[in-house]
């Protein structure tokens, strides 16, 4: 019950419209709150280490969307809304049943078009497709609002770089130790993508991806990274390729979601990482750590994590029986899989149905892209409005891409995570301008790293001392959220097991 605090469900128990709007797992949240660090820092980080301007874009961005945007479509019943859920990560057909994706996929993982006819369109919840509409958004907003905002100072520094310049003091300190080659770099990149073509026309079958496919999608993480790059540095929230990937290999390649998947992997993950490394070289150039050191320092690291990421899963899947699967788990079990519905789930949307037939012209959401016009315009208003009132500071700090990608955790992030991420970062923003400015700047980060690495340390001493032992408490604490009427339609006439039919 720590995780989800929906005080609203107490209140009103056999009221549907209460628990959709107060659920913080399955509605708008209202109130809703998480004294779990666990659900405050999963998804957006610490809510200590982001600049007080990018928390309150994002809380600007959450509010609109969930608050505005999404209540407004679904009570206007627009896209058949009352039909499904408010907040849900599911597929469904038009009366409200859950899409059954074993019907259209043939065994090669192919869609079947006759099936797909018989099953009908697929329809996704009201949040479920705002998100998507805010993504669209968030891509074109990110390149117009860098290249307005940074693109004199962008053309500046890419000048500056190949001529001699002054050097700051942390450059001049790292000039003692020896640099990295610029080949150990170029040398890993190719082997990488040679590697990953050979792969996937190798097992071609398996995998679906063409060597094309792998090429663009390097192609893609190498164009927007510069511009990714830019807002994650100045703002600590990093917009994401999943959505614009999927999108590209979705129309170029539709009716082959495992190679919608892999797509999107080599094209938004390896960007995603790439930034990671990044923070890293840069965090090691202030600490004044050799670089050759943090270079074996990364390369080990990632060939660790990889081996052990695989080996664990494949340990899960071995020993969890029906992992993941929410219709065959017993009440309470703890391997829902929420970050691996929402990927699943985005394979059938983009790769197996494919965008034409859910966003094109064969598709009925096919007004969100006018998202895309919408994302470009606004960072234009703003820069307008910065340019008009040059002594209005505040204006400039109107960060339009981390105002829509906000809500890019969500789902399967949930209401409670946001509501409780942005209650703890303005307290301490008040906290520290208010009252220990400068004692709060000296112990902030490190009050940050201890509650997370408290949390990493109590995840591994409880398994190993409850887990492993299989012993589990069954309490009425136990339940995380006490809103079972939240995932309830509301439309008339729709027969869902546990709610009421209106």
């Amino acid at each position: 019950m720590l995780s989800s605090l929906s005080w609203l469900c107490w209140l009103f128990p056999t009221s549907v419209l209460a628990q959709q709007l107060g659920s913080g797992l399955h509605g708008l949240g209202i109130g809703a709150i998480g004294l779990d660090w666990s659900s405050i820092s999963s998804y957006l980080g610490s809510p200590l280490a982001s600049p007080w301007f990018a928390t309150a874009n994002i809380a600007a961005g959450y509010f609109l969307i969930i608050y505005v945007v999404t209540p407004f479509m679904y009570w206007s019943n627009v896209y058949k809304a009352k039909t499904f859920p408010i907040f849900s990560d599911g597929l469904f057909t038009s009366d409200g049943r859950k899409y059954n994706i074993s019907a259209i996929i043939d065994p090669n993982f192919h869609i079947d078009f006759i099936a797909y006819e018989h099953e009908g369109p697929l329809y996704l919840s009201t949040f479920f497709s705002m998100t998507y509409a805010f993504s669209f958004a968030c891509l074109s907003a990110t390149v117009v609002h860098v290249f307005l905002f940074h693109g004199r100072d962008l053309w500046q520094l890419s000048k500056s770089s190949f001529q001699e310049k002054k050097m700051d003091i942390h450059t001049k300190l790292m000039r003692k130790y020896k640099q990295v080659p610029e080949w150990w770099f170029l040398s890993i990149l190719l082997v990488n993508i040679a590697a990953t073509v050979f792969i996937c026309e190798y097992y071609k079958l398996q995998l679906q991806l063409p060597w094309w496919g792998v090429l663009l999608a390097c192609g893609l993480a190498f164009f927007f990274t510069l511009p990714v790059g830019v807002i994650t540095a100045t703002t600590n929230q990093t917009p994401g390729l999943n959505v614009i990937t999927e999108y590209i290999i979705g129309y170029l390649y539709p009716g082959y979601p495992v190679a919608n998947m892999c797509f999107k992997v080599y094209g938004f993950i390896s960007m995603k990482q790439g930034l990671t490394f990044l923070k890293d070289l840069k965090l090691g150039h202030y600490m004044k750590i050799p670089p050759r050191a943090m270079f074996m320092a990364q390369v080990v690291g990632t060939l660790i994590s990889a081996l052990v990421h695989l080996g664990t899963a494949w340990w899960l899947m071995d020993t969890v029986p029906n992992i993941c699967d929410r219709d065959l788990l017993p009440p309470g079990s703890p391997w829902t899989c929420p970050g691996d519905h929402v990927f699943y789930d985005a394979s059938v949307i983009w790769g197996l149905i494919g965008p034409q037939r859910i966003f094109g012209n064969l598709g009925h959401y096919s007004a969100l892209n006018w998202s895309f016009l919408f994302g470009a315009i606004a960072p234009v208003i703003v820069w307008i409005a910065h340019k008009c009132f040059p002594n209005q500071q505040w204006i400039r700090l109107i960060t339009v891409p981390v105002l829509l990608a906000g809500t890019i955790n969500m789902p399967p992030a949930t209401s409670v995570n946001y509501n409780s991420w942005i209650i703890i970062a303005f307290l301490s923003g008040f906290v520290a301008y208010r009252y220990y400015q400068k004692l709060w700047s000296r112990h902030n980060y490190v009050l940050s790293g201890a509650l997370d690495a408290g949390l990493a340390f109590m995840g591994v001493l409880l398994y190993l001392c409850l887990g492993m032992e299989h012993i589990r408490l069954d309490w009425w604490g136990s339940d995380a959220d006490r809103c079972p009427l939240a995932k309830c339609p509301t439309a008339e006439g729709v027969v869902v097991k546990g709610c009421p039919v209106f």
